[in-house]
């Protein structure tokens, strides 16, 4: 059952900070979901730690952590310091869509909508190439840009469209950004009221079908280095890693194949011998085993470690060389 209660989210956050006790190397986005709980309970000051703690250390997705902070503290009461840390995360020009999403939406909760179109149609024309298919992360700030448009009144541009053309709900984006909607949740027509309980319940499918997979479904990929440790120590699984290059080649075709059957919210964990070592041993198996490969992968994903796929425009290849992902496997 998910956390709904101001106890409940206390609860899970106490779990997961035990879980980052004992899983060190797991620890950011550990805490990142523990702040998330804290926040939901109302415990605002504490969240605040808990960011504060992480952006005290080396931080893997420092402009995220940012994002979730300036939130946290103009919800908290200190929108100058939220508003300093926003500023800096713009101007950073973060290369993945979370930070640009926060806060853009935070711009917009604070009745701010042309700060919060411009951040969105900043961060698409950085992220978002119209003519690729565009990264499932990205697809948030298409969705958030139509419906801070919609409510300043904009005509349909481009970035519209395509967000049109990606939205799969039964209502369309035009009528569940509709500006009137707070009007209609007055009225005594009951056809207008049961067209609004129509909406809600389109975008509650929306959010349950987001939360049915509240981690990507992810592939696992291991560096050069340590796949040949792990060949070199575990030599039965050769027959699932012929080559590094094949390795590399066969996560791009199983993801492409996942995404044109329609799975959205992929990814990429990179696993480590240690690791992988430790999460045998917790199942009683060998690490020799094929099928704990993928059971591998979908831990790493639940306990934060996976990275989007695709990735955004411009964005460094998942394979981890150094080149853009559309020069190198993306091509």
């Amino acid at each position: 059952m998910r956390p709904d209660t101001p106890a409940d989210h206390h609860a899970e956050a106490e779990r997961l900070l035990r879980t980052a006790e004992q899983y060190p190397e797991d620890q950011e986005p550990l805490l990142l979901q523990a702040a998330a709980h804290l926040e939901l309970a109302g415990d605002r000051a504490r969240a605040t730690t808990l960011y504060d703690r992480l952006l005290a250390g080396p931080a893997e997705n420092l402009a995220l952590i940012k994002a979730l902070q300036a939130a946290n503290l103009w919800e908290y009461g200190h929108e100058a310091e939220a508003r300093a840390m926003i500023d800096g995360i713009r101007a950073s020009t973060p290369q993945d869509p979370a930070p640009w999403a926060i806060v853009a939406e935070t711009l917009e909760a604070h009745d701010e909508p042309d700060a919060a179109h411009a951040t969105f149609t900043k961060a698409l024309t950085l992220l978002v190439d119209p003519a690729e298919e565009v990264p499932y992360a990205a697809q948030a700030l298409l969705t958030g840009r139509h419906r801070v448009s919609r409510a300043l009144g904009n005509e349909h541009d481009a970035w519209d469209a395509l967000a049109d053309s990606l939205h799969t709900g039964d209502i369309s984006l035009d009528e569940l950004h509709d500006p009137n909607r707070l009007w209609a949740l007055g009225s005594n027509d009951p056809a207008v009221l049961r067209a609004e309980i129509a909406r809600l319940q389109s975008e509650l499918g929306t959010y349950r079908a987001a939360l049915s997979r509240p981690f990507p479904v992810a592939v696992l990929h291991w560096q050069a280095a340590e796949l040949a440790e792990l060949l070199a120590a575990y030599p039965a699984l050769e027959s699932e890693y012929p080559s590094h290059a094949t390795h590399l080649i066969e996560i791009e075709s199983a993801l492409r194949e996942l995404s044109a059957a329609g799975t959205k919210n992929l990814g990429i964990v990179t696993g480590s011998i240690p690791s992988y070592e430790a999460f045998a041993a917790s199942e009683s198996a060998s690490p020799s085993e094929t099928a704990l490969l993928p059971q591998y992968a979908t831990t790493l994903a639940a306990r934060g470690r996976a990275v989007p796929w695709p990735p955004a425009r411009n964005a460094a290849c998942w394979c981890g060389v150094g080149v853009a992902y559309r020069g190198c496997h993306g091509a």
